[in-house]
């Protein structure tokens, strides 16, 4: 089985054209050392509940991705909204993923409790939220690598 893999990253700056996403070839590459997928969409949003909102929903329901990787605005700042967006979205959370990423990545990284960032699913999607820096999402990525396909594999029915 080859899962679908979109990644939307939040920025206002990237948005605007102003800023490169320097997380989406790395997180592509940390997930398909591990899982097959196929990387079929990918979206710039600005820091805005609704238009965050908009493109999870897009990606779900357009791109029909297994598995949506958001990058940027999990933080403390004013404009960090990512969470809020994604709980608008997704129809179960899974805390313990969450959880166990700032556990983990706080071990190597204690600026990593800062993160806000929510799992979750939304109909057949696995959802994960990760910092927007390169090397925080990397060790929050990588502090739940191991549980993203069997997650997948149970939301999609294909585990019991």
């Amino acid at each position: 089985m080859t899962w679908r893999l979109g990644i939307l990253w939040i920025s206002d700056r990237g948005f605007r054209g102003e800023r490169k996403d320097e997380s989406k070839d790395l997180i592509a590459s940390i997930l398909a050392e591990r899982l097959p997928v196929d990387f079929v969409a990918y979206g710039v949003a600005p820091d805005e509940i609704e238009a965050i909102k908009e493109a999870l929903i897009e990606m779900i329901e357009r791109d029909r991705v297994d598995l949506l990787i958001t990058t940027g605005g999990t933080g403390l700042g004013p404009r960090d909204v990512t969470p809020e967006a994604t709980l608008m979205v997704v129809d179960r959370v899974i805390p313990g993923f969450a959880e166990e990423m700032r556990r983990r990545a706080s071990q190597i990284s204690p600026n990593e409790l800062f993160t806000r960032a929510v799992i979750g699913t939304r109909k057949t999607t696995l959802l994960v939220n990760l910092p927007g820096a390169p090397r925080s999402a990397e060790i929050c990525l990588r502090a739940v690598l191991d549980f993203i396909e069997p997650a997948l594999e149970l939301i999609q029915g294909k585990r019991g």
